[in-house]
């Protein structure tokens, strides 16, 4: 049986069914994955941006980029401007790192509250090589549109839906195959099946209706969303049209007896709500799944789960549950997002050592490479301890290259950085690096969908963002450097040069143990500048990510 890609909810500790496509690793990489590769970090790039908008406001952010060991300013090496201007002229609109930023500021403050920012950066010296991503074969999702298909792709599809279209005719969809129609060789096997089709549709109830199928919340063979449902069991079986044909009607059944349509509404309670969770989108628009196996360090948690039979059937169709809810909530047709982006967390997580855990990892394992054929879109192991790199080399000659192509392995140190890669990190919660909260009573003034710059800091190096208000209004801010270790000050200066300069925040050293964000406001009754000064006096560089909004003054 060709090896399948595991759901959008890997299980547990098993190694899922996929390879990296970018994988990125602090961990000791086993002999048998060491493809390293070095790169230098690119050069800084300038743009100058206008974007209209339809109230006469003025925003630019300027990022400051200075060696901590020079007393005066090296010249600049680049400049990123991004202002936004009255919609009254023509404007241009490449896009640079802030533009998503300033877009959002005016849509959401139409009012007369201008800002201005500008981003400079100062050359240091070159960052030494660093070790780069461990990378394999990259995997890059097929298109689902029958246009795209190759012929021989293209024809092993119209195949398909002419044996299914067969079987539903004769109402023995749900029945099962003999093994001699399973086994039978590709060029006869749509004779095969068609004949045991006809065989048992005459000693069926005689009608004149289709039989009427649905899988995963779609019925097939009414839209062109039945053509993407086919081409996932198509390419979960190279293409084999027989294989494929029986891997579906196995799904189908499957279905049936495990009454997955009434598992949808089954009660199973939220006691696992904190070990796989959904929380925002990737790059790509794909929905995020997070499966956070170090949950189960706590042992009243692992035995609810694990301890008997009945409680890991019970867990496995909780398990089922939340990967059907998740899957009806895709768009299945042709050119929508029908995949997910799977997150899963290894840190403190039980070993393999356990052996209620490898049951219902063999279990769960099992049913979801069955029947829910290509799921995932990117498989992404963060804190990935070195046992478990070494059980994936040992596993790895087993696993097809298309399955491999998908996996992504990062270390505790580069968690943050490789989830940045593929999800912005507004989207990304907190816990890993982010901005994203879960929404809550206390309103906070940021969601998800208020995008974040980042911004490397070079060891060593004094980074600046200033944030020019031309205006009175209230500007509000939070920024986040992941992993801290910096010193953080932020303060007022006004235009006018006879004017004070207002400490708002007195320099402060932060540690890994802060609070991952820090969030301010400052009430703007002059004209002048906001400076937020990160210092980074580490040998390591650092992320820096910081958005603000322009709140209207109603005094």
């Amino acid at each position: 049986m060709a090896e399948q890609t595991p759901d959008l909810i890997s299980v547990l500790h098993q190694p899922p069914s996929t390879t990296p496509n970018t994988a990125e690793e602090d961990v000791p990489a086993p002999p048998a994955a060491t493809a390293v590769e070095d790169e230098l970090e690119p050069p800084l790039a300038s743009a100058n941006i206008e974007v209209a908008v339809s109230a006469p406001a003025a925003v630019t952010v300027v990022e400051k980029d200075v060696p901590l060991s020079l007393a005066q300013p090296a010249a600049a090496l680049a400049e990123e401007k991004v202002s936004v201007a009255p919609s009254d002229k023509d404007v241009s609109t490449s896009r640079p790192l802030s533009a998503a930023l300033a877009e959002a500021q005016v849509s959401e403050f139409p009012v007369p509250c201008k800002a201005e920012a500008t981003i400079d950066g100062e050359k240091s010296k070159p960052d030494e090589l660093k070790r780069g991503p461990i990378s394999w074969a990259s995997f890059k999702e097929e298109s689902n549109k029958v246009a795209d298909l190759s012929d021989l792709q293209r024809k092993a599809l119209e195949e398909l839906k002419s044996l299914i279209q067969e079987v539903l005719n004769t109402r023995t969809f749900t029945t099962p195959l003999t093994q001699k129609a399973q086994e039978t060789p590709y060029h006869s096997s749509s004779e095969a099946i068609t004949q045991e089709a006809e065989e048992a549709g005459k000693s069926s109830e005689v009608t004149s209706l289709p039989e009427k199928v649905s899988i995963w919340g779609v019925p097939l063979m009414e839209d062109d969303r039945t053509d993407l449902i086919l081409l996932k069991f198509l390419r979960a079986r190279d293409f084999d049209v027989r294989k494929a044909f029986v891997m579906l009607k196995n799904t189908i059944i499957w279905r049936k007896e495990y009454n997955v349509d009434g598992l949808i509404d089954e009660e199973l309670g939220d006691d696992l709500e904190k070990v796989v969770f959904m929380h925002g989108h990737d790059k790509e628009g794909h929905p995020v799944c997070y499966n956070v196996y170090g949950e189960f360090q706590n042992k009243d948690l692992y035995n609810k789960t694990f301890a008997d039979e009945e409680k890991r059937r019970r867990f496995l169709r909780w398990r089922i549950q939340f990967l059907e809810r998740s899957v009806r909530k895709l768009d299945f047709r042709p050119g929508g997002i029908n995949t997910i982006f799977q997150v899963s967390d290894l840190k403190n997580s039980p070993g393999p050592g356990k052996r209620e855990l490898r049951i219902a990892t063999r279990q769960a394992l099992q049913l979801l490479q069955d029947n829910y054929p290509e799921f995932v879109a990117k498989q992404v192991f963060v804190n990935v301890p070195w046992w478990y790199l070494a059980f994936y080399t040992m596993i790895s000659p087993f696993l097809t290259q298309r399955t491999k192509s998908k996996f992504v392995f990062a270390g505790p140190a580069r968690t943050a950085e490789t989830l940045f890669k593929y999800i912005s990190p507004e989207q990304v919660p907190l816990q890993y690096g982010g901005l994203s909260v879960d929404f809550c009573e206390c309103n906070p003034e940021f969601t998800i969908d208020d995008p974040a710059p980042e911004i490397t800091i070079k060891p060593a190096t004094k980074q600046t963002v200033e944030i020019i208000v031309n205006e009175k209004c209230i500007l509000v801010w939070e920024l986040r450097v992941v992993g801290w270790e910096v010193n953080y000050s932020a303060e007022y200066v006004p235009s006018d040069k006879g004017g004070y300069t207002v400490i708002i925040q007195k320099p402060r050293r932060m540690s890994p143990t802060d609070e991952p964000v820090v969030s301010s406001s400052f009430k703007i009754v002059e004209l002048g500048k906001i400076l937020l000064t990160i210092d980074n006096p580490t040998t390591k560089k650092k992320k820096l990510l910081y958005r603000f909004k322009v709140v209207p003054n109603s005094i």
